[in-house]
């Protein structure tokens, strides 16, 4: 299968594109940078120079594969939402998109699970991602929600609480830490994806998450284990004076269903758990 991926060269999509060439797919990959390039050729991807602005580029790459996964993103990027959608302009319309979205589409699931039939907000941290599944799932494409994605030393998020702690002399947590996230292991992740390019599933959103799901108090507590600092709880309020509109997030619960990905794919996660990961594992390695 030839596969155009974009977000190659970022933490997913290199653990994606490894795992795609080693099932021996064709990858061709989007590089917006030398230094991109340098990351997804070694790896064995032919690489497609340019960015999600290169609509032209974007559009030649998707009418000649078999199918395009969509890894690529940068929640720090104000102008993402605007970004992507012309992006999607050129991606949809020429066969199969995997499309990769996120559990934060939920907002705040409370005391439930929730399964991928549960309302999203669209007013949430992430509205761009709510109009991108419609897109995609009004062409047939696929979509996946993964949760707090962890594991290899990676993750923005777990990289940085573990500085935060080390820096300020304290792990932080927003709040009574109470709220729960389901979160899954990268590992576990590039799995779905594998199970599902191997399937003709359309119009499907999946959940991607392992269960349990850590509360906030017991990721601080890791982290801070890790780092040998004590878990502190920060005030909202306070919060917002650095995170903005995120820290209200960190006080909601993200705690979600992945067993339609099972019976659909067969998907069971394997891999360790968050806490576990931080503690004994690859972030203690660091």
């Amino acid at each position: 299968m030839h596969v155009f991926l974009t977000g190659g060269s970022g933490y997913v999509g290199r653990a994606l594109l490894t795992r795609l060439v080693a099932d021996g797919h064709r990858v061709s990959a989007l590089a917006r940078s030398d230094a991109a390039a340098a990351r997804v050729a070694p790896a064995g991807a032919y690489v497609v120079r340019g960015d999600l602005a290169d609509l032209a580029v974007l559009r030649a790459a998707a009418a000649d594969a078999d199918v395009v996964v969509h890894t690529a993103v940068d929640y720090t990027d104000p102008d993402m939402g605007p970004l992507e959608e012309k992006a999607l302009d050129a991606l949809l319309g020429h066969g199969r998109v995997v499309y990769t979205s996120s559990t934060l589409v939920y907002g705040d699931t409370g005391d439930r699970r929730a399964t991928e039939d549960a309302p999203v907000a669209a007013d949430g941290v992430q509205p761009f991602k709510v109009d991108g599944e419609r897109r995609v799932l009004a062409e047939g494409g696929l979509v996946l929600r993964p949760g707090l994605v962890f594991g290899d030393g990676g993750s923005s998020m777990i990289g940085g609480m573990l500085a935060g702690a080390r820096e300020s002399g304290t792990s932080t947590y927003v709040g009574d830490g109470a709220n729960a996230w389901s979160a899954v292991h990268v590992g576990d992740l590039v799995e779905l994806y594998a199970l599902v390019l191997a399937r003709p599933l359309e119009g499907v959103v999946l959940n991607a998450v392992a269960h349990p799901a850590p509360t906030m108090l017991e990721l601080a507590t890791a982290v801070g284990e890790a780092t040998g600092t004590p878990a502190v709880s920060v005030p909202v309020e306070r919060a917002r004076e650095t995170m903005g509109a995120f820290a209200d997030q960190l006080t909601r619960s993200l705690v979600v269903d992945s067993s339609r990905a099972t019976a659909l794919v067969g998907w069971r996660p394997q891999g360790p758990g968050l806490l576990e990961d931080i503690t004994t594992g690859s972030y203690a390695a660091l």
